[in-house]
């Protein structure tokens, strides 16, 4: 089948037609980086991946030290769009029930009836996540993967769309617990926050310290991001970007296969084929965002690093020598070929 076309439900449509689609759905976003802007001095690339999270219904871990604006670019990203928020703050004495909810009972009628928490909310902001220990952070489990909650001998659907934003401050910190495995891998993307630039950092002074803070006007609703999911979903892969992102997965489990025996004795475990799911899914959703229909190897590079980072677990000895999965991802990808 030639490159300009491709097959969508039992049917074929050009890739121009599939252009002009995603570019008409895609307007929209504009406005919501306009309105974010607002408030958020720099950030662009956090803001990138939080939309690219959000098209592929994908959920985002934030890592940074404190005071670099994450939690306050969630709450203002979800105040641009029209639907439920929640901010759940995340302590060492908090419940899984604080979370998901309980059962309470009722005296009266003699019968238990639930409670539905906070996480029942198009967007929760789980704030300084690694601030609780894992029973808490694995409230989020069922909600994060089958998007749905148990309480008591019930299950309940959450609303859609549903995202879980969360914020962590590095493991180094005093009073954090490390994510377990199982759950950091029900996270898209891992985005690393920094510091901002000298310029940025006046226009924060300038924009920030008065009394009077910017308002932000609704622009999207629920619908118009479910329907641009359904666009983005039907972006077209090559069967060669395909076979790519197998190599980079694969790359990370047995690096030797892919010329690079010196990563072995780093990596104790690689990436789960959830990760090339995920990556075949962000970077369609990178694609939408640059007004395209297809998904090329630079998608691919762009997105590669905050899906892969947080899923290659490293060796003891690669932490002796101070070695980074960052580092690692990087090596790997100059070392798969480019379809």
């Amino acid at each position: 089948m030639p490159f300009g076309i491709h097959r969508v439900k039992g049917g074929c449509m050009d890739i121009n037609t599939l252009n002009k689609q995603v570019q008409a759905e895609s307007l929209f976003l504009q406005d919501l980086k306009r309105e974010v802007s607002k408030v958020i001095v720099g950030q662009e690339d956090l803001l990138e991946k939080m939309l690219v999270a959000l098209l592929a219904d994908g959920h985002i871990l934030i890592e940074g030290v404190p005071g670099l604006a994450k939690t306050l670019a969630v709450k203002t990203l979800s105040q641009a769009i029209h639907a439920q928020f929640q901010r759940i703050q995340f302590t060492p004495d908090l419940l899984p029930a604080d979370i998901t909810g309980t059962l309470i009972f009722n005296p009266k009628e003699g019968v238990f009836y639930p409670k539905r928490g906070p996480v029942f909310s198009n967007f929760v902001l789980a704030d300084e996540i690694n601030r609780s220990p894992a029973k808490v952070q694995s409230a989020l489990l069922e909600a994060m993967q089958e998007r749905q909650v148990t309480i008591g001998e019930k299950t309940y659907a959450l609303p859609s769309p549903f995202m879980v934003l969360a914020t962590q401050n590095p493991v180094e910190q005093e009073g954090t617990y490390p994510l377990p495995e199982a759950q950091v891998d029900r996270f898209m993307l891992k985005v690393l926050v920094t510091y901002p630039t000298r310029e940025e950092e006046k226009q924060i002074l300038e924009r920030m310290s008065t009394h009077q803070q910017p308002q932000i006007n609704t622009q999207v609703t629920p619908e118009m991001i479910l329907k641009a999911r359904q666009v983005t979903d039907g972006i077209y892969v090559d069967e060669k970007i395909k076979n790519y992102i197998v190599s980079l997965v694969f790359a990370t489990r047995d690096p030797k296969a892919a010329g690079l025996e010196k990563l072995a004795s780093f990596i104790a475990y690689g990436a789960s084929p959830r990760a090339t799911i995920f990556l075949t899914q962000a970077a369609k959703a990178y694609a939408f965002l640059n007004g395209r229909g297809y998904v090329t190897p630079e998608d691919i590079k762009a997105i590669g690093l905050d899906v892969l980072r947080h899923r290659v677990l490293l060796t003891y000895e690669a932490e002796a020598e101070n070695v980074t999965s960052d580092q690692i991802v990087k090596q790997i990808f100059d070392a798969v070929d480019v379809p």
